[in-house]
Order: structure tokens, then sequence, then C-alpha cells
């Protein structure tokens, strides 16, 4: 009977919705970047090889990875009819029996081992060798997988070719294809677009220093928009580190990568695409902003891979990405910036940070340490004294600032900062609060932007600080 031959599902692309060289690579890379960069190096050439060194460094837990529902249901429908479902892929072996027994398919499974890498017509060999020629369905997703389906009876397409199933078609071969592919929706998701908002810190400086010409201006943005590259490019690392963290976790497993609806591949381009740009983009402006790119990218690419896993050290790096935006700012529009401000956005920070782990803390189901994370809800209350000591010291310092010789020259009028210290601590206060009642986004710079009540409060202090440096006497003539 027809329907009595076996079913064979290529596993990358097709019955997963992710790549397992790729899955490996990045899992290697998290737990020994060291081992994972130098098997790649010296394996590059020899792939087979390189499979099983990465499997060995990293093993991963196949059964969180996103499966294709059509493929899936089509296995389950086959099997229901007494067919025989069987994984061939180019993947690793041991990964590929993973993935079957995860799945609760055939025992048997055709895949690279460390002396042939089973793609294209060394996949299609071992397949007529085992069933026979047209002995065999066969569902892949790429062009290589042609070389298999030349030797199928039915052929299962995921994602469109059609010059390759015109072919087929024209061999009298029955072509069933299903949706692949991938959306820019979902890759513009990838790049957190809405975290861009937090790049408005390198605008702080000119504020400071009462810098509102757009000669200061315009490189200021300009460098925001480099630092919004930068900033994707860390946010797709971040990412595909992080895949089976985000699969375990409630919301994040609807991250692109992580659901698998934006290949692996396709955002490595991307990130090296961008961050290429917003290099570029930093050294058209000046040499002291390139700088301070590759500074900011050099330190989130070590908060990635391990500084965002210990405990305390995260918030601290934490505190000073944000910082690094304040001092590219003053870089790109060229602007002196003080030490006081300095000073004074460090505690703030590390406020901001601790807020952020409450926060995800305060929305975690049990007292397990979060997924690639040192805390867990015990934690909450030494955070909190954290952020307490914060709050006191931006306050403290802020209150210090208003006595210098600088608060005297930039603010006649340092009554009217004293008079923002209760705003400005009933904002930070707020902030804490809303994160240990988790009502707040996991990011709380992303929240604070837009938060209203916060934002009218913020809008408010800030024009008290106009008002004492008697700016809008200056812009408006009263």
């Amino acid at each position: 009977m027809a329907d009595a031959k076996p079913l064979v599902l290529d596993v990358d692309g097709t019955f997963l919705k992710t790549d397992l060289l790729l899955e490996n690579f990045w899992a290697g890379l998290g737990r020994d970047p060291v081992a994972t960069l130098a098997v790649s190096f010296r394996h590059l050439r020899h792939p087979e090889k390189l499979k099983a060194e990465l499997a060995r460094i990293a093993p991963l837990r196949t059964d969180l990875m996103p499966v294709n529902p059509d493929i899936r249901a089509l296995a389950v429908k086959s099997k229901a009819a007494g067919r025989e479902v069987v994984l061939a892929s180019a993947s690793t072996e041991p990964l590929v029996k993973q993935v079957a027994a995860d799945h609760g398919l055939s025992d048997r499974v055709f895949a690279s081992t460390t002396e042939i890498n089973l793609k294209g017509k060394a996949k299609a060999g071992v397949l007529v060798e085992a069933y026979g020629e047209q002995g065999f369905d066969y569902a892949g997703n790429a062009p290589v997988d042609a070389k298999v389906w030349d030797h199928a009876e039915n052929v299962i397409m995921v994602g469109e070719q059609p010059s390759v199933a015109a072919r087929l078609a024209a061999k009298g071969r029955n072509v069933v294809t299903y949706g692949g592919g991938w959306r820019f929706a979902d890759l513009m998701k990838a790049l957190r677009p809405h975290q861009w908002v937090k790049n408005v810190l390198l605008l702080l400086p000119l504020v400071a220093a009462h810098q509102f010409s757009w000669a200061a201006l315009l490189p200021v943005l300009v460098g925001i928009l480099a630092f919004s590259f930068a900033a994707s490019s860390i946010y797709i690392v971040n990412d595909l580190l992080d895949l089976e963290a985000d699969r375990l976790h409630k919301s994040k497993c609807r991250r692109p990568f992580a659901a698998g609806t934006v290949p692996i591949g396709v955002g490595m381009i991307i990130g090296v695409a961008l961050g290429l740009s917003a290099l570029i983009l930093a050294a058209a402006l000046n040499w002291a902003f390139f700088g301070i790119v590759v500074l900011y990218i050099v330190t989130s690419l070590a908060y990635s891979l391990k500084l965002k896993r210990m405990r305390w050290v995260d918030i601290v790096v934490l505190a000073s990405l944000y910082t690094i935006r304040v001092v590219a700012g003053a870089a790109a529009g060229e602007v002196a910036i003080t030490s006081a401000l300095l000073v004074f956005v460090f505690p703030v920070f590390i406020t901001l940070g601790c807020v952020k782990r409450i926060t995800e803390l305060a929305k975690a189901e049990d007292d397990e340490r979060l997924p690639g994370r040192g805390y867990g809800r015990p934690d909450r209350h030494d955070l909190l004294n954290v952020a307490g000591i914060g709050v006191f010291g931006a306050l403290l310092i802020f209150f210090i600032y208003t006595l210098s010789p600088q608060a005297k020259a930039l603010y006649p009028d340092r009554w009217l900062l004293w008079a923002a210290m209760p705003f400005l601590a009933h904002w930070l206060i707020r902030m804490v609060r809303l994160g240990w009642q988790g009502k707040m986004d996991y990011d709380p710079i992303v929240f604070a932007a837009r938060d209203r009540v916060g934002l009218g409060v913020m809008l408010f202090t800030l024009s008290l600080m106009f008002w004492a440096a008697k700016l809008w006497q200056q812009w408006f003539g009263a």
C-alpha cells in the first residue's frame, strides 16, 4: 500500500522551526564562549565534526524548541494511519534522536555522524538504500532538499519554491506545500524598537548644560540613531543567547527567535548589519563618540554572555550602560559633562536596575531562581534595600549639587531646585513601589516613557528646574 510507505521528515526548518546547529552554537557561546569559538574555527570546513563538538559543549533542551504545527499535525495523522514517521537530518545524530524521542516518533533516525554530513545527495543515498527508489515520502524546506525529493514518491515542501515544485511536478511527483518563511513584522519585534526610547538619555547633557541649539541637537539625534542600531544588534545577541531561558519564561517564550517565527540565521545577519551601521554612524560624528559606542557594545556583549547571571554585578553593569548613554550624548553634542551629573545619575540608574529585577521577581510564579539570572523571590527585600539606598543617594547628591558654585551660576533661583526635590523623590519612590507590585514593564525606563503620571511628575520637575535657571524668562520674556 502506498500509505504504508514511511513519512520522512527533515528537522531543521521543517519539523522544528529552528536550526539545531545554530541553537548549539549560541548555547555554546553562553556556556563556554572560548571553547565554542575555538571549535567553530577548527572545524569550519568539517561540519559533521563541528556539529558533534558543539553538541558536546552545550546540551540542548530539544523538548522546548518550537515545532511547525502543520508538520506535527501531518506526523500525528500519519502515525494514526499506521505509517512510520522518521526524522532525517543533517544535524548530529544524538540531537535528532532526542527530538524523535521528545515527540514520540520512530526510534530509527538518519542523521550526521562524525564521519558524514547527512545533507543533500548523502541523505538521498541513505534513504534510497533504506526504502528504495520512491519508497518514501519526504518533507523538507531548503533548496538542497531537492536532491532528496527527486527520489521520493510524494513531496512535502515547507515554504515556497516555485521552480523546484514545477520541476518535480513535471516529473510526475505529487507536491504539497505548507506555509513557511518569516514576516518583517516579527523581525521588527526582535529589534525591540520600543526600547529605543532609552536612548533619549543622550539628550540629558544638553539639558543639563542648557544647550538647546540645532547645532548641538542634530549630532545628538544622529547619536541616538547609532545607539538604537547598536542596542538592537545587542538585543538580537541577547535573545539568541537566552533561547532556552526565554522558552522557560511565561511571556518571553513569545519572542521571535525563541518562538521560531524568525530564523536564527536571519537574526545573525541583521544583528551584524545593525552593529556595523552603528559604528559607521558613530565614526561619522567623531572618534570620541565612536569609542563610547564600542565601549557600549563590548560591555553589552559581556553583560549578555556572563555578567547578567552574576548577582549585584548585573545591576552595576545595567546602571553603567545607562550612564554610558549620558556620556555618549555629551560626546555626540560636543558639550562638557560635569562629574556632578554623572555622580547624580548613577545611583538613579542603580535604583532602576533594582526595579527591573524586583519587577521580574514580582511576576515570578515560584521561589526558584529566574532562568538565566542570579535572583529568586527571596532576594526581593535585598533588592528593595539597595533601591532605597539608590534613592537616598541620588537625592543627597542632588541637594549637595544645589549648594555648589556651578549650581549658583546656572540656577539663579536655587530655591526652586529644592522645591523640585520632593517631586523627584516621589517619582523614584513610585517607580520602586510599582516594581514591587509587579505593575510595570520589565524595563523601567521603557515603562517611564509611557507612564502618564510619571511623565507628568518629571515634566513638572523639569519645568521647575528651567524656572530656576530663568530659561522660561529667556525663551518667552516672562
